[in-house]
């Protein structure tokens, strides 16, 4: 499998304590995991064929796919400074989207890593709540060699981690682990699509996790073998267009997952489907996933969550 070179490993930045600890320590917030909590990086992958094989999902604590333009989607993938991808390296790297902002500010103040955006959209990155970790900030990017540009752009999380030292760390964003509940429906397969993209979530008991495909081809890494979660979240979204009316291309408006309000949500967990909901009452609260009445319980590992718009 071909992949970008490698830049020298760097020393991961100290972690901080986590708020949740069980009988054994402290638990990761984001994915029910044992492990101190660090600091959060956010990185905006692409995610066109071109763009594939990803390096470094795999090692992501939760991974956003989101529609873009054309109907197509990107990743907006959060990382914890304790396990970052074992290469050092995350891509490739793309711009920036309104739909971003929303679903970062519960994470609190990130390391926010894109490769541009459009020229309206600058000022309103440069006014948010993140660190902006573009190349114009920072120089902790290299081009890699198995993808033509611009899918060819690759971040070195350490670097950033390191030259961005504020970030805030992993903390309570929603997400409630534990015992599957009762109820579900046995679900091998599931199938969630954009206008001109699809995921495929099957589920594999030998791994313990759902598969993912893309466009009805399975997804692989250069670096951690194929994708997969233990969780999948189909969060269903009243998609609509830019609020601030960006424009894509003359006349043709930049779409918008909105994550604050509330809607339907689908979670996928040890091979069963569980019909819920979602709910997020303003910009600084994490988002409530609901079954049957109660919290859902995500299985403790990677989480998956598709904007899905409907």
């Amino acid at each position: 499998m071909p992949s970008p070179p490698r830049p020298t490993a760097h020393t991961t930045p100290s972690s901080v304590a986590s708020p949740a600890r069980g009988p054994q320590g402290p638990i990761s917030p984001l994915t029910g995991l044992p492990g101190a909590a660090g600091r959060i990086l956010a990185v905006k992958i692409d995610n066109i064929v071109t763009a594939r094989p990803q390096t470094g999902v795999n090692s992501a604590d939760v991974v956003y796919a989101i529609e873009v333009e054309g109907g197509l989607s990107r990743f907006l993938a959060i990382y914890d400074s304790n396990h970052l991808p074992q290469g050092d390296a995350i891509g490739p790297v793309r711009s920036a989207r309104e739909s971003d902002l929303p679903i970062l500010q519960q994470y609190g103040k990130v390391d926010f890593v894109y490769s541009g955006a459009l020229s309206k959209f600058l000022p309103v990155l440069a006014d948010a709540n993140v660190f902006n970790c573009s190349p114009d900030q920072d120089g902790s990017f290299f081009r890699g060699t198995s993808n033509a540009p611009p899918s060819n752009l690759y971040t070195t999380p350490s670097d950033i981690l390191r030259d961005f030292p504020g970030s805030a760390p992993a903390q309570d964003v929603g997400f409630r682990f534990g015992d599957a509940p009762d109820g579900g429906d046995p679900t091998d397969s599931y199938t969630a699509t954009m206008p001109s993209a699809s995921f495929t979530f099957t589920w594999s008991a030998e791994q313990g996790k759902y598969l993912v495909a893309m466009d009805g081809t399975p997804a692989d890494t250069t670096d951690e073998g194929p994708i997969g979660a233990a969780t999948i979240v189909i969060q269903k979204v009243a998609e609509t267009t830019s609020p601030r009316g960006f424009m894509d291309s003359p006349g043709v408006p930049s779409p918008y997952a909105p994550t604050i309000g509330s809607g339907d949500a689908v979670f996928l967990r040890d091979g069963k489907a569980y019909q819920g909901s979602w709910s997020r009452t303003d910009a600084g609260s994490g988002t409530t996933f609901t079954y049957q009445g109660g919290a859902m319980r995500f299985h403790p590992g990677q989480v998956w969550i598709v904007l899905d718009p409907q």
